[in-house]
Formats: C-alpha cells, structure tokens, sequence
C-alpha cells in the first residue's frame, strides 16, 4: 500500500461546512499520485517552515497582520524555482505579456 496524503491536516468540520456552503470542492492528489498536487504541497511547506514556525502569534489579529505581511513578501519579493526564479507577481505579468503580444498576432493577421 502506498502512503498518501489527502489533506488530512486540513480536515474538520468547519472547513468541510465553509466548503459546502460557497460550493467549493476540495483539490486533493489521486491514490498512489502524490506529484500532481506537488507545488501546492511545496507551497504549505515553505509557509510552514518560513512562517509559521518562526512566529509566535499573540493573537488572531496580530496572525492576519503578520500573514498578509508573508503573502506580500512572499508573491512580490520571494523568487520561485518553479516559476523560473521569478516572483509569482513577475511571472503573472510575463504570462500576461505573452498572452496580450499572441492575441494582437492573432487579430493581427489577414
């Protein structure tokens, strides 16, 4: 039996009926297929390790200041291998590029 991990961390009650009540459905990895969820994986991990155990949160409020301070850094700042080493904020903007110069080749041509 291979061992799989099905957000098992992330699996109560409250977020089960948030789910239900805005129609959102749960993205987790097929049995015996761990890579296809990788990056989000990765991604909980360095949030684990670059914040979450490096923080002492005082109080709910002071969690949201400090998170929306990481999220920042962390899509404006921080560089990601699988992006290329660019931000997630820099690789957008380069999709988007490339996307905007495609479409006006497209209605460009006869």
């Amino acid at each position: 039996m291979v061992p799989h991990d099905h957000g098992i961390e992330f699996k109560n009650k409250i977020i089960d009926e948030l789910l239900l009540t805005f129609e959102i459905g749960r993205s987790l990895s097929k049995k015996a297929c761990p890579y296809d969820n990788a990056v989000a994986e990765a991604t909980y991990k360095v949030l684990k390790t670059e914040f979450v155990n490096q923080m002492d949160f005082h109080s709910l409020r002071h969690l949201e200041i400090e998170l929306y301070d990481y999220v920042n850094w962390f899509n404006k700042h921080r560089i990601h291998g699988t992006l290329g080493y660019l931000t997630p904020v820099q690789y957008r903007q380069e999709a988007l590029k490339k996307l905007s110069d495609l479409l006006l080749t497209i209605h460009s041509s006869p």
